[in-house]
């Protein structure tokens, strides 16, 4: 629990149009729906939350997140990614960005701007 804190920046909780995370009990709800994840992947969507709008490099999230060591080749990440946007359709495209050759980004949802990027 203490490491899902540090993750979260000690926020209690984050909510937007659509998304609300309770970090205490580690519990997400999309829609008012309860989501489930596994512990990499709620760790990893913790990660990016507490740092919203910020382009978060591969390694960074590899090293934080899974706790690897610089300059290791893991295809994990992208497949969590993936998993990570399935469960958050059809706001996914709008949640999580992946900037080439940078890393990628938690963008929040705001109803005016989330709604126009549901496909």
């Amino acid at each position: 629990m203490k490491m899902l804190r540090t993750i979260a920046n000690f926020q209690p909780s984050y909510q937007d149009a659509h998304l609300s995370i309770d970090f205490d009990r580690q519990m997400v709800l999309m829609d008012s729906k309860p989501l489930t994840f596994t512990r990499k992947e709620y760790e990893l969507l913790s990660f990016l939350v507490a740092h919203a709008g910020e382009i978060v490099p591969r390694e960074t999230l590899l090293t934080r997140v899974w706790g690897y060591n610089d300059g290791v080749r893991t295809r994990t990440l992208d497949m969590h990614l993936s998993l990570l946007r399935k469960k958050l359709h059809p706001y996914s495209g709008h949640y999580i960005e992946r900037v080439f050759r940078m890393g990628c980004r938690f963008q929040p949802c705001q109803a005016v701007n989330c709604a126009a990027n549901v496909a």
